[in-house]
């Protein structure tokens, strides 16, 4: 038995695009995460806690060395950092604990979905407002999210750079965002697990250092994304003190505290490692050139795709059937960007390809969409 609010929640479509992968030996461009370790002296450090006994609860609010290190790249005082167990958790753990049961939650259509899960959670009310079209991507709509706010809005989610697109919000497009948020005394949620991962001359922009929204933005990053660590769950929410009080609150009773051992390991990452991120990203901007390509090839239409792991392709057709199909019929598994929607009519051609994994494995997939 299920309690009614999680019932609209099945396997996600991460685990059955993966699952038809491997049935079919397919190349797995479905589920975002990376075929290639990270930093190997962060590898090594990770090793040493363990084997020196670094093995036991670590602080509540996280190891000091991580903290103080989330700190100085955010330029934020240490009392606003708290580890958590990957992005997941931040997100989690801030929705069941700024928003009140009943209250609405606006995200932004397509959503990861489990922005979605955390609001059921909560026992709020999930409210999807489309991106809007601009040029070859997508950008947030001011006026459309300003129509949806009601009396009962407490919260709206965004993530730029933006999965499941690609899209990188504009400057405008923040700047209109925070303007309303003041105006209407709304809380920013703000995921920034991709913030390192842009191509050419894209920026990314964080909406915490916009007029009025420092102390009323929560800010989610995570490891996972920028030192290909995905496994390692390590994560953290970036707030004022009277807005990680409730975070903090929600998180000790989900999971108490994160690893250990891994801590002092992503500590010394974002301290030291900034030149391996760049190569990385280098290495996705050519992964990212040689996935379009291929598409473009295949006679699919391909979207921009300015940050993430992630680029969108219009397939012409269903994109459910599409994706169903792909794994039997070219050996290469994707993701329906209607998994990620409320409204799923302008997305029902929309397939996401991720792009994380080594050139080989790129160069491959995009000969079994050409055969």
């Amino acid at each position: 038995m299920v309690v009614k609010r999680m019932q609209e929640f099945g396997e996600t479509i991460f685990a059955t695009m993966t699952q038809l992968a491997l049935d079919n030996h397919a190349v797995n461009l479905g589920q975002g995460f990376p075929d290639s370790d990270g930093p190997k002296r962060m590898l090594e450090i990770a090793q040493e806690q363990i084997a020196t006994g670094h093995n036991q609860y670590a602080p509540g609010m996280g190891v000091m060395a991580l903290r103080e290190a989330i700190s100085a790249d955010n330029n934020v005082p240490v009392d606003n950092v708290l580890v958590t167990v990957g992005a997941s958790e931040a997100i989690a753990a801030s929705v069941l604990g700024l928003v009140e049961p009943g209250q609405e939650v606006i995200v932004i259509e397509p959503y990861y979905d489990s922005y979605a899960a955390a609001i059921a959670l909560a026992g709020a009310q999930r409210v999807a407002v489309p991106l809007k079209a601009v040029g070859n991507t997508w950008d947030i709509d001011v006026p459309a999210i300003r129509a949806a706010v009601t009396d009962r809005t407490a919260m709206i989610i965004i993530n730029s750079p933006h999965n499941p697109t690609g899209a990188i919000f504009s400057e405008q497009g923040m700047r209109d965002l925070a303007s309303l948020c003041v105006e209407r005394d709304l809380l920013v949620l703000s995921d920034e697990v991709y913030e390192h991962l842009t191509f050419g001359d894209a920026q990314h922009r964080e909406i915490r250092l916009l007029p009025g929204m420092a102390e009323r933005t929560i800010k989610v990053s995570s490891a996972a994304k920028t030192f290909n660590v995905t496994g390692w769950k390590t994560g953290w929410a970036i707030a004022t003190p009277a807005l990680l009080d409730g975070v903090v609150k929600a998180k000790q009773f989900i999971t108490f505290v994160g690893a250990t051992p891994f801590q002092a390991a992503v500590a010394y990452a974002l301290r030291e490692e900034g030149a391996w991120v760049e190569s990385m990203v280098a290495e996705l901007s050519e992964c990212r050139s040689i996935l379009v390509a291929g598409l473009e090839s295949a006679g699919y239409r391909v979207h921009d795709t300015k940050g993430t792991y992630y680029v969108v392709a219009d397939v012409g057709e269903d994109a459910g059937e599409f994706c169903k199909r792909l794994p039997a019929e070219k050996g290469v598994a994707a993701i329906p960007l209607t998994a990620f929607t409320d409204h799923p009519d302008p997305w029902k051609q929309k397939v996401r390809f991720a792009f994380s994994k080594r050139p080989e494995i790129i160069r491959e997939a995009v000969r079994r969409l050409n055969s």
